[in-house]
């Protein structure tokens, strides 16, 4: 890990390098989404987390909260070198804006390119107090407008939790003898015991092992639907509503809700079951949406089957994420005509 003079508002930026090994990556070379997801995360980890403890106060470790839409902008194969680099951008009363570049390098060429962006957001939990949500250490602008701006984020991220974890009450449940494209024949769901290795310091489970094992469960969907050779082209925001103990289950379900030409897009829910300990009832811990494409053996795109929806329900969130579809579609059309006036 290496450091450089942040060219921003925050504290110095950070940089995580690892080299990709055959099991980071899927059978036709290319690193798992899950993987790279998992990298961002502990970039974005290590930076706010030493933030948060810049200053005298209770010690505390900076908990993940929720990551923006990620595109994944090009694959990273295996013997390449993934480059994170971490820098803060905004920080509120309660919380860290962290964002997250990754860059691919060719060790034998040189070559080097982007493959990912993303924004992800920490709360500090004292160390003494799991529950305590601790004040973070402000940061310095450089102009006036990084702080509105960054005001404007977090205001937007904030309302966009809020609603998420409302319309998170839906289960999946098993169906008999399924056609194929339907959603119940692409359906899966992995269940996971939390064992120490996937902790923090607080014994709560890492935001970017549960990332993998999301990513993990959407490929599987999307392999099962295609039949092909699939990767991960975005994540829609991933919001955690609530921590997971050391010892629980957890059951990490997804389902398909929305194809269009090219891409699939698959609902992915964590629910956690914490009977060591502290008993209580199965609770949602974690939601997002997986967008996939599908590969031919040459790394071509393929068109997609269309998914068959056989109920209201199903039909229902087709259209949502056929509208999903659509605002993100129409939001990269123009940032591609602002960058071309530029």
């Amino acid at each position: 890990m290496s450091e450089r003079g942040a060219a921003g508002p925050g504290p110095a930026a950070i940089q995580v390098s690892r080299i990709m090994r055959p099991d980071d990556a899927n059978v036709a070379g290319n690193v798992h989404g899950g993987t790279i997801l998992k990298m961002i995360e502990e970039a974005g980890a290590i930076i706010s987390t030493r933030h948060c403890n810049s200053q005298a106060g209770e010690p505390c470790v900076a908990a993940l909260a929720r990551v923006e839409r990620t595109d994944f902008l090009s694959p990273v194969c295996i013997g390449e070198v993934a480059n994170v680099s971490a820098e803060i951008t905004y920080t509120s009363r309660h919380s860290v804006e962290v964002q997250v570049n990754v860059m691919s390098e060719n060790i034998l060429t040189g070559a080097k390119k982007v493959t990912n962006k993303a924004t992800l957001w920490y709360v500090p939990l004292s160390l003494k107090n799991v529950n305590k949500v601790l004040e973070v250490p402000p940061i310095q602008y450089t102009r006036k407008e990084q702080e509105d701006e960054g005001k404007k984020r977090y205001e937007e991220q904030k309302l966009d939790r809020l609603e998420t974890k409302q319309r998170n009450g839906d289960l999946i449940f098993p169906v008999i003898n399924p056609e194929p494209h339907t959603v119940g024949y692409s359906q899966s769901s992995l269940i996971h015991l939390v064992g120490p290795s996937d902790c923090t310091l607080l014994g709560f489970v890492h935001g970017g092992v549960t990332m993998k094992l999301m990513d993990e469960v959407a490929g599987i969907v999307a392999a099962r639907h295609c039949k092909t050779n699939i990767v991960t082209a975005s994540v829609d925001a991933i919001n955690f509503h609530e921590k997971i103990k050391k010892g629980s289950v957890i059951t990490i379900s997804g389902r398909m809700t929305f194809t269009s030409n090219k891409s699939m897009e698959i609902e992915v829910f964590v629910d956690a079951d914490p009977f060591v300990d502290e008993p209580r009832e199965r609770y949602r811990a974690v939601s997002a949406f997986f967008t996939y494409v599908s590969l031919s053996k040459e790394g071509k795109p393929l068109p997609v089957p269309q998914l068959l929806t056989e109920t209201e329900d199903e039909k229902r969130r087709f259209e949502e994420g056929k509208g999903r579809y659509l605002q993100t579609k129409a939001k990269r059309q123009a940032q591609m005509q602002q960058a071309a006036r530029q």
